[in-house]
């Protein structure tokens, strides 16, 4: 009898303590499921490495404010020293990237070492914030009424500018850090035109873009905007296709120039614009190719990716 109680007294015990360890399991697990939670939250909002948001939520004892900021800041600081480590190294590969939004356009050259790395879609946004913060700084200085006005900017000032939080500059020392390649931000062009006038665009080579921001921008080896006034307001001309067609131009035969529909062409060697044979047409000169269409070209730029320029050195860090 006393080993039959005995017995039923162990078996109590080991039910009770049972019950408590589930007890405890199921608290831990719903704990742990709001860690996770936690973790892929802040995981998905700033972008860094699963161990490194884990490691600042355990820092911070889950805190997702404070694990952020100190996240950035360990990232701005990485980025600086790889930076550091890494400047020298030659970068002739890069993007151009061409940002359009009604009147105003704008392009920017972004330099790295490899191609395989301009593919990177870090590197691609790099392009798109150094893109986003010209074409807000240009709108910002105004324009003249019943023109166009157009500007450039060396890689310097463009480091400079910021965007919600970082300057150019931290966000480039932060790319290098996450990708590990000496970067430079090279320069930037912007024009802004009046209503009566429009602005056709050309990227050639151009590459997928998959970035989450719906801006309206492009990547490629080569870029050009060209400034267009109707001439006759009856034309019925595609704008869209014809500027495209005249920024395909400009990339393919690098004009030096504009010129003047009075120019006579000298064939291949000629350098100004309208005198040049049309790209799509060579039996006719630009000029010749506008004059049914009602539209006259007052300005173009054209970036290639990699080329000598004025200022080669662009903003290094």
């Amino acid at each position: 009898m006393w080993r039959s109680m005995a017995s039923l007294s162990g078996f109590l015990r080991s039910k009770l303590f049972s019950w408590q360890q589930t007890g405890l399991f199921h608290s831990g697990f719903r704990l742990l499921a709001a860690d996770k939670e936690l973790l892929v939250k802040l995981r998905k909002k700033t972008g860094y490495s699963f161990i490194n948001c884990k490691k600042a939520l355990e820092k911070f004892s889950n805190d997702a404010k404070q694990a952020e900021t100190w996240l950035h800041e360990q990232a701005q600081k990485e980025g600086w020293n790889k930076a550091t480590k890494l400047q020298g190294r030659k970068t002739t590969e890069g993007l151009v990237g061409l940002l359009q939004e009604g009147n105003t356009a704008v392009m920017v050259e972004v330099n790295c070492e490899t191609d395989f790395v301009a593919r990177n879609v870090k590197f691609q946004q790099l392009v798109q914030q150094a893109a986003l913060c010209t074409l807000k700084q240009c709108r910002s200085g105004g324009q003249q009424q019943a023109s166009y006005s157009k500007g450039f900017l060396p890689g310097e000032e463009i480091l400079q500018m910021k965007t919600d939080e970082l300057t150019l500059k931290d966000v480039l020392a932060m790319t290098i850090g996450k990708l590990g390649e000496n970067m430079l931000m090279k320069r930037a062009a912007w024009v802004m035109t009046s209503s009566d006038m429009f602005i056709g665009s050309y990227m050639h080579g151009a590459l997928q873009a998959d970035l989450p921001s719906s801006a309206n921008i492009s990547f490629g080896k080569y870029g050009s905007l060209v400034v267009c006034r109707r001439t006759d307001e009856n034309s019925t001309s595609n704008i869209t296709e014809l500027g495209r067609r005249l920024g395909q131009h400009v990339v393919g035969m690098n004009p030096l120039s504009v010129g003047t529909i009075e120019d006579e062409s000298e064939g291949d060697a000629e350098t100004r614009m309208l005198a040049q044979p049309f790209l799509l047409e060579p039996s006719l000169t630009v000029g010749q190719y506008l004059q049914p269409h009602g539209v006259q070209v007052l300005d173009f730029v054209r970036f290639e990716c990699g080329e000598e320029t004025q200022s080669s050195e662009g903003g290094r860090l």
